[in-house]
């Protein structure tokens, strides 16, 4: 059992948590605060609550956010860079257009969730929506498949990518959390998400499209956009008037049609005063198919990898250490990195400063998201270490209630409360994470996914998301609920089985 910061009793422990994580609730979807300072005030409330002095509060809150931005941040700003030179090279654009043109008919709603699953692998969930979207509206007006049938599955491709496949800022952060294995994870994620992918998708889509028609709406100026230029904004998002800033686990999206990662007005050449990033950009090469998919696998497949030699090889053995190595999540994003530069940045035909201005604009725009996650693992480090979470965890054995369900409601529960994905995950790592020192590998793992799962649970009107895809898609707010919040309510649902049924196999 953790040393506690407090000597505090249960009752005095679980009303502190009770009133950290209403703090938390509260200051996002009443009071509108941004997540970082309600994460910030929500552990103060916990700490305070629970006795623990203030400057053991404050140390313990710090140490959390530092090891999440060590652990997590580096990751996520990796995954950001190679996001960017995908998009802005045109290698997602290759993706889409030859996925998508080498099928017909019945063929693109799967079509549609293959490559927003493949493009979803490095891109946060807005910057894949905005390079789909176009696509999605451009293949309706040209085909008599609807809408809904293609549009849910390209939703539901990335949506579950975003909630269940590192190195997305949710798993990620539930993984450090429970310190599960980011292998084992990935690769139990992945078997989960195919099936959650298909039900969610094309079936789903092709059933709610019988039952809401929605002519296709006119493609988005970038004034029109529900969040306006990603470049340099708030990863919060600036949603509509009546939409919350709750669903601010996910970077604000550019403009339809691209994303600017690069903040152009601010970024000019330094031989020629004036020039932005877009007039500095020279005519694109097509980087190519292959290449794109290619860094887009890497460092999936080389934190596959690793994972699978930590199961069939001995320790000591040679190429188990070699891949161990290269398999490092740092390691592997950061070759991702790399390898972009090459294969997307420099076959598309930018040059050295060029491909510098690319991957330097990726990371304001997600600096947001960042300082939440960060925020978040301070919060989580105030419940462990004020013993809130070996209380939980002792009721939870003592009521015989499965780890896996446990982390999946907490989960849904502060979904559904403040619209936040990353603040559902973070809280409820937090809550459940001494259960898993009782757990073996393969089941920290699985309770890492049973909590990206829930946090998934029905996006409403207190999530930033709900607001993009309904302006996106030109829907009311009641046809909103019944094709996203459904589908994402069966993303849930669905992944959580599958977390449940591999429970009983490994």
């Amino acid at each position: 059992m953790t040393e506690t910061i407090t000597d505090a009793g249960t009752a005095q422990l679980v009303l502190a948590a009770v009133l950290g994580i209403a703090a938390v609730v509260l200051l996002i979807a009443w009071a509108k605060w941004h997540p970082f300072l309600a994460l910030i005030t929500g552990a103060g409330v916990l700490g305070l609550t629970a006795g623990a002095a203030p400057a053991d509060t404050v140390d313990s809150f710090t140490k959390g956010l530092g090891t999440t931005a060590g652990g997590v941040g580096v990751l996520i700003a990796l995954g950001s860079m190679v996001g960017a030179l995908l998009a802005e090279s045109g290698g997602a654009d290759g993706i889409v257009n030859r996925i998508v043109n080498g099928v017909s008919g019945a063929a693109l709603p799967w079509a549609m969730a293959g490559v927003a699953a493949l493009i979803g692998l490095p891109l946060f969930f807005e910057v894949g929506v905005v390079l789909l979207v176009p696509i999605v509206l451009l293949v309706a007006r040209r085909t008599d498949v609807g809408l809904l049938r293609l549009g849910i599955p390209a939703l539901a491709g990335l949506s579950v990518l975003h909630g269940l496949v590192p190195p997305h800022p949710g798993p990620l952060v539930a993984i450090e959390s429970l310190q599960a294995d980011l292998g084992l994870t990935l690769m139990l994620g992945l078997i989960c998400a195919i099936p959650t992918v298909i039900v969610a998708g094309p079936i789903f889509g092709n059933f709610i499209a019988n039952r809401v028609p929605l002519p296709v709406p006119g493609l988005l100026s970038p004034a029109a956009s529900p969040f306006g230029s990603a470049a340099g904004g708030s990863s919060a998002g600036t949603a509509p008037a009546g939409a919350s800033s709750a669903g601010a686990d996910r970077p604000a999206a550019g403009p339809v049609g691209g994303q600017d990662f690069v903040d152009r007005d601010d970024i000019a050449d330094p031989v020629a005063p004036g020039r932005t990033v877009d007039e500095q950009l020279g005519p694109r090469r097509d980087p190519g198919f292959w290449a794109a998919v290619l860094t887009v696998l890497l460092p999936v497949a080389l934190m596959l990898a690793r994972g699978a030699a930590e199961l069939l090889l001995p320790e000591g053995d040679r190429v188990r250490d070699i891949l161990e190595v290269i398999g490092e999540p740092v390691v592997a994003l950061l070759a991702g990195v790399f390898v972009a530069m090459w294969a997307l940045g420099h076959r598309a035909g930018f040059d050295r400063r060029e491909t510098n201005a690319v991957l330097g604009g990726a990371l304001p725009p997600i600096a947001g998201i960042l300082l939440i996650v960060a925020a978040g693992g301070g919060f989580k480090q105030v419940l462990v270490d004020a013993g809130v979470g070996n209380v939980i965890a002792d009721a939870a054995r003592d009521a015989n209630i499965n780890a896996l369900l446990l982390g999946f409601l907490v989960a849904v529960g502060i979904r559904v409360a403040t619209g936040s994905a990353t603040v559902a995950t973070i809280t409820a790592a937090g809550i459940v994470a001494p259960l898993a020192t009782t757990l073996d590998r393969p089941e920290v793992s699985l309770l890492a996914l049973a909590i990206g799962a829930g946090s998934l649970f029905f996006s409403h009107v207190n999530d930033a998301g709900f607001w993009m895809v309904k302006e996106y898609f030109g829907m009311t707010v009641g046809q909103t609920i019944k094709t996203w919040s459904i589908m994402e309510t069966i993303i849930s649902v669905v992944g959580f089985a599958c977390v449940m049924l591999l429970s009983l196999f490994i």
